[in-house]
């Protein structure tokens, strides 16, 4: 009895091993970056709690968060202090990873909420709830989410042509961040002076003030779209090779795209509407987290953890740099168009 027996493609299995080889080399990278940028996170965090007017030192704010301390050294620490270290990180990784979804999605290193027009949506829904309304602040959040999803589905909608293009979709947000923008102003101007006051430093995006309650509910809904994100990270990696490939793979490339969409604005929002927008992060984080963990696309989790880190280090600077505490989104401006400067020319080298 004959029985033909194929040969073995060593050379294929050979590439098949090195692939997964350097596929869990790149993921236990990742996992040490992410280890050591929490340690950062927790670094900062302690630092953050110490220092101010009222000087505390490391025990004292251990003691503090473990309930061994009270009285004077416990609020400061717990009700003063602990709500704007939790806010910092929760919406700078909030903020990271829509960066991380946006560039992923639109295969651009500029890609950004705030240049495709998301952020402007969602600040002018706040603005309204704000000015016209004079809402709580249940209803600012609303008023964000509403801004923010009504303006992504009209920025797809504007720049759908038998599919989404990335750079379609990013000269269309540019024109509509643009004209919101001006509506924005517009808004502004034609409010109460004490109103427009606090509108324009609130739209600086600020940390100041942040209670409890707003930890608690921006907390909720950030937490449950970082699930709904990480449960679309696979989708969003194979959409980075091309609409065909992604679908080849099984992948329904529209509603995963517009899910993105969704997602990533929806984070914004969040962030939005219990700061203002803080500009550059979501800009920033992703590639950070990309040359850390040389990879060759966007992920997810360590754009999260600088993400964390950039929000919390630029809120200790803003709270200490100046005497009297500026806006966090003054030191992240700065911070981002020093690295967007930097990006720019950097890319500009390589295309020489």
């Amino acid at each position: 009895m004959n029985t033909h027996i194929p040969p073995v493609d060593f050379g294929r299995r050979v590439l098949v091993l090195r692939r997964r080889r350097i596929a869990v080399r790149l993921q236990w990278r990742s996992v040490v970056v992410c280890a050591v940028l929490a340690v950062l996170i927790a670094g900062a965090a302690v630092l953050a709690l110490m220092t101010g007017s009222y000087a505390l030192s490391p025990g004292q704010v251990l003691a503090a968060l473990t309930g061994r301390e009270t009285g004077i050294v416990h609020d400061v620490v717990v009700e003063w202090r602990l709500p704007r270290v939790a806010a910092a990180l929760m919406f700078g990784a909030a903020l990271g990873v829509s960066g991380a979804v946006f560039q992923s999605l639109l295969r651009n290193p500029l890609a950004d909420p705030g240049i495709v027009g998301f952020s402007q949506g969602s600040y002018t829904g706040a603005l309204i709830v704000i000015l016209v309304v004079n809402g709580s602040y249940v209803q600012l959040v609303g008023g964000a989410l509403l801004g923010g999803m009504v303006t992504a589905v009209a920025v797809y909608v504007l720049a759908y042509r038998r599919g989404v293009q990335g750079f379609r979709l990013i000269i269309v947000g540019i024109g509509v961040s643009a004209m919101l923008g001006s509506l924005n102003t517009w808004l502004i101007l034609k409010a109460d002076l004490d109103q427009a006051m606090s509108a324009a430093a609130w739209g600086v995006g600020s940390l100041n003030g942040v209670s409890w309650n707003q930890v608690a509910i921006g907390g909720a809904c950030i937490a449950g779209l970082l699930l709904l994100a990480g449960m679309l990270s696979r989708p969003m990696r194979q959409l980075e090779l091309g609409d065909d490939a992604a679908a080849s793979q099984g992948v329904r490339v529209s509603p995963a795209r517009l899910g993105l969409i969704l997602v990533g604005v929806a984070l914004t929002a969040t962030v939005t509407a219990a700061s203002g927008p803080i500009a550059f992060i979501s800009l920033v984080a992703p590639q950070i987290g990309r040359r850390l963990t040389r990879t060759a696309g966007i992920t997810l989790a360590p754009a999260a953890f600088v993400g964390a880190l950039l929000c919390l280090v630029s809120d200790c600077l803003a709270q200490h740099i100046a005497p009297t505490p500026l806006p966090v989104g003054i030191i992240t401006v700065i911070l981002g168009g020093g690295y967007l400067g930097y990006l720019l020319f950097t890319e500009a080298r390589r295309r020489l």
